[in-house]
């Protein structure tokens, strides 16, 4: 693990993962691990700083969740938010009190102790809240550092043991200061240098790939997005040759997309590429199915299945690469066993046969997005790859709700492409986290001449986003959802109708399934 590194205990908190990117933002290198982790354990990670994340529960409950209490005696530097202060208070001998009116939403903080996390601070500023149980007493040696008009405890800091804490969220935008909150912790409180940056990433993990795989084989799956081509070219630069690989076929991409990755990796970047057409038996074993997770696991083993078979025309392939990411982790289970809810599997992560042949290697599972985007640029790949939305690894299995049928398929690539043209049309594209349509299992009545039909309705779903952890439903402008609509209706036959998708997330996922 980086030497300099933050540990976040995750008490299942939505704003978690913000913490994660605001650590990094500072140059300084952060990890989410459950909330129970043992004091040994973390003695032994070494970390600089701990911070106890906020979460969906009330210390004043029996079962709510609490840290092992040696991590307080560990002499590293803590800092509590929300949730994470009141069990810091409740466990050190302070005193916490629920009540059924919540404080919520923008509130004044004012300091009454600038040093510490307020150094360098104005006297009052905004702050985000987000709480219902209040601080009445702190622990024996803690000090009030700040309070708002509803919380007259709203921080409190013991500096000779170094827990500090604060009653609402830094990590949130919404919170003036929040960064320079975080900054004195982890600098000031906790030493750290920051030096974590992607050139020090991509040094790091070469050398660990070159560890790990020794002079055995390497084979990736490659999609075509910036995450697998990313992967590929640093599992690349690590090992060269070593290195194959395969881009599936597996019947669920769209228009024209198996052509586009073969020019560009075989022809532009000259990657040890191989190309294997394997959509009879994708769309076979997805016949019938109509549960999402369902989807994704047959997905996924139907990945290891192809790629174990092309590994054994290899001599020495011991180890399956794939473009994992950190929000891939995150979603697919919660952080490493804590409480946060899992939103779905991706085919990635929790989709994987248990009895997998080949080894797993993720060099860039601890990345978010726009990380790798960087890496990309520091690698040399082409901007119009590393520029290009994120498209789910089960393809568009995940994106027809209900069954995956040819005929279903080839609609919803028509409908696709029409999105995609429109979206660049506007030059749009690049300025959207993702653009694309979703093809519904109802069908609407509709008028055709003087006759009556029941044909399809598709969706389209625009969202900006930083990192994919949350996201806002764009307000395309009425023309463009005027040609987008009606370039699908009478261009694309079988659907009727065309909605748009205006909700965020959370609560609403990205993806539909």
């Amino acid at each position: 693990m980086t030497k300099h590194t933050i540990l976040i205990l995750d008490f299942g908190s939505q704003y978690t993962q913000l913490i994660a990117r605001r650590v990094r933002e500072n140059r300084v290198f952060s990890r989410i691990v459950p909330y129970n982790i043992s004091a040994k354990e973390i003695a032994f990670l070494a970390p600089k700083g701990l911070i106890l994340s906020g979460g969906p529960e009330s210390v004043t409950q029996k079962k709510a969740p609490r840290p092992d209490k040696m991590i307080f005696k560990l002499g590293i530097p803590v800092l509590g938010i929300c949730y994470g202060m009141q069990v810091i208070a409740e466990m050190l001998g302070g005193r916490v009190k629920h009540t059924k009116e919540r404080e919520y939403g923008k509130t004044e903080l004012f300091i009454d102790d600038n040093r510490h996390l307020f150094n360098h601070l104005p006297g009052n500023f905004t702050c985000w809240a987000s709480h219902g149980d209040y601080l009445t007493k702190p622990p024996a040696g803690f000090t009030v550092s700040a309070h708002t008009l509803n919380s007259p405890i709203a921080a409190i800091a013991n500096p000779k043991r170094k827990i500090f804490a604060v009653q609402f969220h830094p990590e949130v935008t919404h919170t003036e200061k929040g960064n320079q909150i975080l900054g004195n912790f982890i600098f000031k409180a906790c030493g750290c240098l920051g030096r974590w940056t992607m050139e020090s990433f991509i040094k790091e993990a070469i050398e660990n790939i070159k560890k790990t795989v020794g002079r055995n084989k390497v084979v990736l799956g490659l999609s075509g997005g910036v995450d697998s081509s990313v992967a590929a070219l640093l599992i690349h630069k690590a090992i060269g040759r070593n290195s194959r690989c395969i881009f599936i076929d597996n019947g669920l991409l769209r228009r024209d997309e198996p052509q586009q990755v073969k020019r560009i990796f075989r022809d532009i970047l000259h990657l040890n590429l191989g190309y294997v057409d394997r959509s009879k038996k994708f769309l076979a074993a997805l016949k019938g199915i109509t549960d999402p997770e369902e989807k994704r696991k047959i997905i996924g083993k139907e990945f290891v299945s192809v790629f174990e078979e092309q590994s054994k025309k290899l001599k020495g392939v011991k180890f399956l690469a794939q473009g994992t990411l950190y929000p891939d982790v995150i979603e697919s289970m919660s952080p490493a066993g804590a409480p946060s809810k899992r939103i779905k599997t991706h085919h990635n992560v929790g989709g994987l046969p248990e009895q997998m042949k080949l080894k797993l290697i993720e060099p860039l599972r601890e990345l978010f997005k726009d990380e790798v985007r960087k890496i990309g640029r520091q690698l040399g790949l082409p901007d119009n790859i590393i520029n290009r939305q994120p498209f789910p690894g089960p393809g568009l299995a995940i994106r027809i709700i209900g069954e995956v049928t040819p005929q279903r398929l080839e609609i919803l690539r028509e409908v696709d492409r029409r999105v995609i043209e429109e979206i660049r049309s506007a030059n749009l594209y690049e300025q959207l986290w993702q653009s694309f349509a979703i093809l519904l299992p109802v069908k609407s009545v509709g008028i055709m001449g003087d006759e009556r039909t029941y044909e399809n309705v598709a969706a389209l779903r625009c969202v900006n986003s930083f990192d994919g952890m949350t996201a806002d439903w764009v307000k395309l402008p009425y023309e463009v959802l005027e040609r987008i609509s009606n370039r699908i209706i009478n261009e694309v036959k079988g659907v009727n109708r065309v909605v748009y998708d205006i909700s965020s997330k959370p609560p609403a996922t990205i993806e539909w399934e």
